[in-house]
């Protein structure tokens, strides 16, 4: 027994001495090549920001065709740039995840492994817990049986301290998992962004070639051309505004509701609308995505039975939610629309401001109040503008310095951890320049 003993003790003293998988244990040419797409993003970093300085220069200047044709080429630049950029990132993540699947795998295997051994040695203990002090005499001399002993204490000692360890295992396992989906979901994020840039550079070039057309570089008639596309303030009124999952409606009316939401949040009239743009973009290329698209594969007669919804959204954190908003409202839950997934995360926003259910469920409450709409409706276009500038206030936005609006309008996009990362910065310029766009059409309502 003393043999047994003394074996099972040396095995869990090695157990509970592993060095836990690094972090940074990598081969040579993995460090290497993220060393390589860090360089390269430093530099297209340094360039956009040239660009941007050069941007903003030609911006300053009057009005006139040069200036205009100047400002097309930064724009078109810094989009080539930041699609650059977000090649680069989405290079360097993928990196990361093959690396991080690759110890996960390793800790996985180690974790099962450990619990196999140490089911093994808990039945031998338990064995040895169930024979008595006279069966354990039998089996040797008075040394033997002190010694069996201390070497048994030993054993428990050790045991306990390999618990410890794999509960720590078990810790790093699953934070490493989630830092695994975080990066996927992060990836999708940015493959889908790239997708919207490329499309805007395409309206960019557009625009580009049909100034150059259309004016055929001479000055004069490209005053006449600037003169006849002001707009008044009945025309800038009357024409629709887009809103996503619902009815477009006057910009008008959608200007007064962000005034009324403007007024109560603090945050700039110009910044509401300039969101819902850009959210409503987003939605176009994005798509909508209905419960009747996919039938129950548990369900022989084809019925819609809700899980669809368990493949649009995320679990129990967003169906649940829904379920009750949409029960609330008296909406059908197999026939309202909410965003679709890219091809992997989840998709579920509700309505223009994109609110995902589990987001809308805590400001609901906020946005009833400042509505006066209760239940209060994500598809509503007067509601949705209320949600908007009440996340756009938490973020930041009611203190109405561009470099505030800005970072508000990344965090509405990527929450406030990516809204930093200079590959989201599309995001951000896009709704800025939006904001700028509706700001000049405000200010000849205002003035008129």
């Amino acid at each position: 027994m003393r043999a047994t003993l003394s074996g099972i003790a040396f095995f869990l003293a090695s157990l509970t001495s592993l060095t836990p998988i690094s972090a940074f244990a990598q081969s040579e040419s993995a460090a290497e090549e993220r060393a390589r797409l860090q360089a390269q993003l430093a530099q297209v970093q340094t360039e956009i920001q040239q660009n941007q300085t050069q941007l903003a220069d030609a911006q300053k200047q009057r009005t006139s065709y040069e200036r205009d044709v100047s400002i097309l080429d930064y724009k078109i630049q810094e989009a080539q740039l930041q699609i650059k950029q977000r090649d680069l990132t989405i290079k360097a993540i993928r990196a990361g995840i093959s690396q991080k699947q690759s110890g996960i795998s390793e800790l996985d295997a180690r974790v099962a492994s450990d619990q196999t051994a140490l089911a093994q040695i808990l039945r031998t203990t338990n064995q040895m817990d169930d024979m008595s002090l006279v069966e354990i005499a039998l089996g040797g001399s008075l040394t033997d049986i002190f010694r069996d002993l201390d070497e048994f204490e030993q054993v428990q000692e050790a045991m306990n301290a390999s618990f410890i360890r794999m509960a720590t295992q078990r810790s790093d396992l699953s934070a490493r998992k989630q830092a695994l989906e975080d990066q996927k979901q992060e990836t999708e994020e940015l493959r889908h962004i790239q997708y919207l840039q490329q499309q805007s550079l395409k309206n960019t070039q557009k625009e580009k070639k049909d100034l150059v057309s259309a004016a055929k570089g001479k000055e004069t008639v490209y005053q006449t051309m600037i003169t006849a596309k002001k707009k008044s303030a009945a025309q800038i009124e009357a024409q629709l505004f887009a809103l996503r999952d619902t009815k477009s409606v006057s910009f008008g009316d959608i200007y007064a509701y962000a005034k009324e939401a403007g007024a109560k949040t603090g945050v700039r009239p110009a910044l509401i609308l300039a969101i819902l743009r850009q959210e409503t973009n987003l939605g176009e290329n994005v798509g909508q995505c209905l419960v009747t698209n996919t039938p129950n594969k548990g369900d022989g007669k084809g019925k819609n039975t809700g899980t669809f919804f368990r493949q649009v959204m995320k679990g129990s954190r967003d169906v649940d939610p829904f379920m009750r908003i949409t029960s609330d409202l008296g909406l059908d839950p197999t026939t309202q629309v909410v965003s679709c997934p890219q091809s992997s995360g989840y998709g579920g926003a509700m309505g223009p401001a994109q609110f995902i259910p589990s987001t809308w469920v805590l400001y609901e409450e906020r946005i009833a109040g400042a509505t006066g709409q209760r239940p209060a409706n994500p598809w509503d276009p007067r509601t949705a503008t209320f949600a908007t500038a009440l996340l756009m206030a938490d973020n930041g936005a009611d203190s109405r310095t561009p470099a505030a609006e800005r970072l508000a309008a990344l965090r509405y996009f990527a929450g406030w951890t990516n809204a930093k990362k200079p590959a989201y910065a599309f995001y951000g310029n896009g709704v800025m320049g939006y904001a700028e766009e509706y700001q000049a059409n405000i200010d000849i309502i205002e003035q008129r």
